[in-house]
């Protein structure tokens, strides 16, 4: 038997024996702090009790976008009584940074600002509320220098914070020219705040000999004790980071969580005594970066039939004053401009603007979103401009199973199920008879127009770097056989957790109760990488499945010679239901393993994982960045009011690929929550920036996530019936990033609720998000262009040609 595929043959196996029997992967289960949840005795960083002496850290911020700091007078800070100390980057014993990638991201600003909220200096006082007040006391002068605020203005102005990317195919140009039609245009998509329930926090409390532990709600505890120990000047080992759960992250607290565990440290580190920062909501949303917003330049020339010949795209995202994250949310925006079509001739540009506004980061889906909406964007227009359904479009151009299936950057796309996934919703949600429905009620109606629209999804899973996509876990049998595992991810409430405790309880073959899983805790894992990239399970569920195999594997070498009577093998061993079966004798777990450990077996093991396959040339932007793909698609219903620009979901069906679902009740809560964030990111949560560079969109009062009031009253969402093609932990697929691009059927549902104003001639000039005011201003274009369509008919004669003007069909 080929070793490699021993493992699997032997799983699944064990997989169809166990049918209907025990089983403890790919069942429902409800999370496992769920119960904690409800009754609000989670414990979140802000709940753990206070050590006695503890102090609070609040940071003074910038009022200008972009200017040198002349002078800060802190005398009315001092004077605040409750104040103990301020410090300044000058207080920082070692390295003042703490970017991802690059070292161009200081903790306290020194001597330059480069946004408005960007932190200058910290106080620390008996209280959250006194150090609050006295950061705002501080007089600050500055002089000011130029600043640029839009992805536009640092494209004009060739300031990046990287080099440009470039990938190519074939002929782009060539093929586009030679078109027998062509499509040219430029749209904007916005960025989105993270809105993560709980905020930025972090708890240092010194410790013995230099020892500095830091509670901090973070994605990459690891990271977080680089940083720490580089700004302290001490050691790695010396920095202890501990993350039990977080109320949410969404990318936002992989690598912004550093400023503020760097900060609390520093106090603590000073002071040498407990501090904790806690930001309010305010200026939370002021200090942090959120998701890359675009700007897209493309042009596309197709056939008749709607097949795309070649298409090129610019894309410039505003990535703020520093690197962050950006590099490799474009690449990722990169490789997934093709979503799930086959492009032949393809030119696809990144530019990674450098803007003086808070430094843009990871967000769920770290830059596919965005790559993946400009080609939906296009093909939108494509379809329009030939009368043709667009999810007929779409077919035509998908990849195909056997050909027409390399990527632009390389890899073979190697597991399409895309065509029977499509298949399937097309006929569930009946999208053929709505879409006749929609096109009738719109014929009746002036005021209120309704539209429909279904999009695909193919969503590569893995780390763009090569070497992150690695684990490791801890997991303990202790005498009474219950469990302790610890594993290198974070939990966020999306369940990581429960799914490595099924794993765990599965190969063990114990019911799940008896698992416990820990907090995160880089003393325990090293090493780890980001809770990020959709890889939590497939490489946390895979480091503690192998630990976990360890420990079966010693008990039943065990088992075998102690209850077998010599005529049994370690084969012959079955784990189950919480008992151990070693021919026609059954022995309670709990029995075997307290027997184990008189004889001296080794009752606990370290697991660890390396997701085979990957290897990436950056320079080339070529080779086989993904393990595996997700796919995906939605069907939404909107309706829009023309005068008002309202707009409302009126029903929406997602069916989604998450392989052998491991938890079927946590992936499906997954997608409901992907498809939510995703509307809200396309339809109301808009970003705004002032002429001065202030975020005015900083607080809930100002910034509009979807209510339960905007989910759609009828969401019905099913799972793909699909097993993972590759060796994934127990055939499943990652499910956190992949569900967010499901909404862009609601934003091509109200350009097409749009288009029917000027009967579906007209392309609508739609920029996301799609709020009330950009749906009247795609209104008021369709009908002005529509008019002059009419003119054109009734004047001289009628004209055509093949290049369409961006918005007006041709």
């Amino acid at each position: 038997m080929n070793q490699q595929a021993e493992p699997f043959l032997t799983e699944l196996a064990r997989d169809e024996r166990e049918g209907a029997a025990f089983r403890q992967v790919h069942v429902s289960r409800p999370h496992e702090s769920a119960h904690l949840h409800v009754s609000g005795r989670a414990t979140y960083t802000d709940d753990i009790p206070l050590v006695a002496g503890t102090l609070h850290a609040a940071l003074g911020l910038s009022a200008k976008p972009h200017a040198k700091i002349v002078s800060m007078n802190f005398e009315a800070v001092r004077a605040t009584p409750g104040v103990v100390a301020v410090f300044t980057a000058d207080d920082i014993p070692g390295a003042n940074d703490c970017g991802p990638i690059l070292h161009d991201d200081p903790i306290l600003a020194d001597g330059v600002v480069q946004y408005v909220g960007q932190p200058m200096f910290m106080v620390v006082a008996t209280s959250h509320e006194t150090a609050r007040l006295a950061a705002r006391r501080a007089q600050v002068e500055y002089e000011e220098l130029p600043a640029v605020l839009t992805s536009q203005a640092a494209r004009a102005a060739n300031q990046s914070v990287l080099p440009p990317m470039r990938l190519a195919r074939g002929e782009p140009a060539h093929k586009i020219a030679r078109a027998p039609h062509r499509d040219a245009g430029e749209l904007l998509l916005g960025g989105q705040e993270q809105f993560y329930l709980e905020g930025q926090i972090a708890y240092a409390v010194p410790k013995d000999d230099e020892g500095m532990h830091v509670w901090c709600s973070t994605q990459h505890p690891t990271e977080m004790q680089h940083h720490v120990a580089h700004v302290l000047g001490v050691a790695s080992h010396n920095v202890l980071i501990e993350c039990r759960r977080m109320g949410g992250g969404f990318g936002g607290k992989e690598s912004q969580s550093a400023l503020f565990a760097c900060c609390a440290a520093l106090a603590a580190w000073k002071l040498l005594c407990p501090v904790k920062l806690r930001p309010d909501r305010d200026d939370d949303m002021m200090i942090t970066g959120k998701r890359h917003d675009f700007h897209y330049r493309y042009e596309v020339g197709y056939g008749d039939d709607g097949t795309i010949e070649g298409v090129s795209v610019d894309m410039t995202s505003r990535c703020g004053f520093s690197a962050d994250l950006s590099g490799p949310v474009m690449t990722r925006a990169v490789c997934h401009f093709d979503n799930a079509y086959w492009l032949p001739d393809v030119a696809i540009e990144g530019f990674c603007g450098k803007t003086n506004t808070q430094s843009n980061t990871a967000f769920r889906g770290f830059g596919g979103p965005q790559g993946a909406f400009a080609i939906e964007y296009i093909i939108d227009n494509v379809a329009r401009s030939l009368k043709l359904d667009p999810l007929d479009v779409r077919r035509r151009n998908f990849y195909g199973k056997t050909e027409r299936n390399v990527t632009p950057y390389g890899q073979t796309v190697e597991d399409n199920v895309i065509h029977e996934l499509i298949d399937e919703l097309e006929a569930t949600s009946e999208y053929r008879r709505r879409r006749e429905q929609v096109r009738e009620f719109n014929a009746r109606n002036t005021v209120l127009k309704k539209g429909i629209a279904l999009t695909p999804v193919k969503f590569g899973i893995a780390f763009n770097v090569t070497h992150f996509n690695q684990a490791g876990a801890l997991v303990h049998i202790y005498t009474d056989g219950s469990v302790l595992v610890n594993h290198g991810g974070t939990e966020m409430g999306q369940g990581l957790n429960t799914k490595v405790a099924q794993v765990v309880a599965h190969e063990l073959g114990i019911k799940f109760p008896r698992v416990r899983v820990t907090a995160t805790d880089t003393s325990k894992v090293a090493n780890t990488s980001a809770t990020a990239a959709s890889t939590g399970s497939d490489l946390n569920g895979k480091a503690a499945q192998d630990a976990a195999r360890q420990l079966r594997d010693r008990l039943a070498t065990f088992a075998a010679d102690r209850f077998g009577a010599g005529q049994a093998t370690p084969g012959d061993v079955i784990f189950e239901n919480d008992t151990v079966y070693v021919g026609e004798t059954a022995i309670p777990f709990e029995e075997v393993v307290a027997k184990a450990y008189l004889a001296r077996v080794q009752l606990w093991s370290d697991g660890f994982y390396a997701t085979p396959k990957l290897y990436w040339d950056q320079q080339k932007l070529q080779g086989r960045p993904f393990f595996y793909y997700s796919y995906g698609a939605a069907v939404s219903e909107v309706v829009i009011d023309t005068l008002t620009g309202e707009m409302r979901v009126l029903r929406a069906d997602a069916l989604h690929d998450v392989g052998a679902s491991l938890n079927p009740a946590l992936d499906i809560g997954q997608v409901e929550g992907g498809f939510i964030q995703g509307m809200g990111w396309l339809t109301t949560e808009e970003l705004w920036w002032n002429a001065g560079g202030k975020l005015m969109t900083h607080a809930p009062s100002t910034y509009k996530i979807p209510t339960v009031n905007d989910c759609p009253p009828d969401l019905r969402v099913r799972l793909f019936n699909n097993r993972n093609a590759e060796d994934s932990i127990h055939r499943s697929k990652a499910v956190g990033e992949p569900p967010l691009l499901l909404p862009f059927s609601v934003f091509f549902a109200i350009r097409d609720a749009i288009a029917s104003i000027g009967d579906y001639a007209v392309n609508p000039p739609l920029n996301a998000p799609a709020t009330g005011e950009e749906i009247l201003k795609a209104v008021a274009a369709v009908r002005a262009a529509r008019a002059g369509q009419a003119g054109l008919a009734s004047g001289a004669g009628s004209r055509s040609h093949n290049a369409a003007s961006p918005g007006v069909l041709a």
